[in-house]
């Protein structure tokens, strides 16, 4: 927002997309203080975070939802710079993360691509040190990326090689455990129909996905050092991939066929 003009560094712009975010939007526009461009695609909120953003210096286009990989690739387009940082809304890179990123913006002519270390907020706690982080393609050229075609998880794409970076991107997504069920009943709601398998598959997943989620989650990324978080962490891991092939299957037993009453 406030770059050095005689500074020869790359121009970078802070992508955005919204719907009812109020409450977080201000924390993740402020954690990149040297973006020369903040541009929030707003889905038609009715809380104010438009006229949020506008009082924050944000370019604020409002448009209609239209999917969660189109809706970011329509930012994608949107942005003035090549350099894009694709956030969401409930997250903040870190101080050492946006020091980290305003170094490489100054220092490179070219930048490849670079994966975000992303540590979860859970519930009361941010997660121990020995926790497994997941990683995000989040700084990239916009021109040598593409949104995969996931109908909830969709996420940045690129052929080249990237970089990962070391600070942390801080996801505040697990507020509280309402919060997460309610995420869950949306991201769920969106997979139930993409790319199900016949119904006898669907069945055997619902019975097997749920313990090997809850053993990646606790085990794997440790969430057990965690304490209590980290098991509710891991158990609604678990409710979201039952829930996922369980509405799979019963969008598969409630297809009408022919001859039914």
């Amino acid at each position: 927002m406030n770059p050095e003009a005689a500074s020869p560094r790359l121009p970078l712009s802070l992508v955005i997309t919204t719907r009812d975010n109020r409450a977080t939007l201000e924390r993740c526009v402020r954690s990149v203080p040297f973006a020369d461009e903040v541009l929030v695609l707003d889905s038609l909120s009715t809380d104010g975070t438009d006229s949020l953003a506008e009082s924050l210096g944000a370019r604020v286009v409002r448009e209609a939802f239209r999917g969660f990989g189109p809706q970011k690739q329509r930012a994608i387009g949107l942005a003035r710079h090549d350099q894009v940082l694709l956030l969401d809304a409930d997250e903040a890179l870190s101080d050492e993360l946006a020091a980290e990123i305003n170094t490489l913006l100054q220092a490179a002519t070219e930048l490849p691509p670079c994966r975000l270390r992303r540590e979860e907020w859970l519930y009361w706690r941010w997660p121990r040190a020995g926790t497994r982080l997941t990683d995000h393609l989040r700084l990239f050229d916009r021109r040598t990326v593409r949104m995969s075609d996931h109908p909830v998880h969709a996420a940045p794409r690129t052929d080249r090689p990237t970089r990962l970076l070391r600070g942390r991107l801080r996801h505040h997504g697990h507020a509280d455990i309402g919060g997460q069920l309610r995420r869950i009943d949306v991201y769920t709601s969106g997979a139930a129909h993409w790319r199900a398998g016949p119904a006898w598959l669907e069945g055997l997943r619902m019975i097997l996905a749920p313990p090997v989620a809850f053993l990646r989650e606790y085990v794997w990324r440790r969430q057990f050092l965690n304490g209590w978080a980290g098991y509710i962490a891991a158990r609604l891991a678990a409710t979201h991939a039952f829930l996922r092939h369980a509405r799979r299957l019963e969008g598969k037993r409630r297809t009408p066929k022919s001859g039914s009453e």
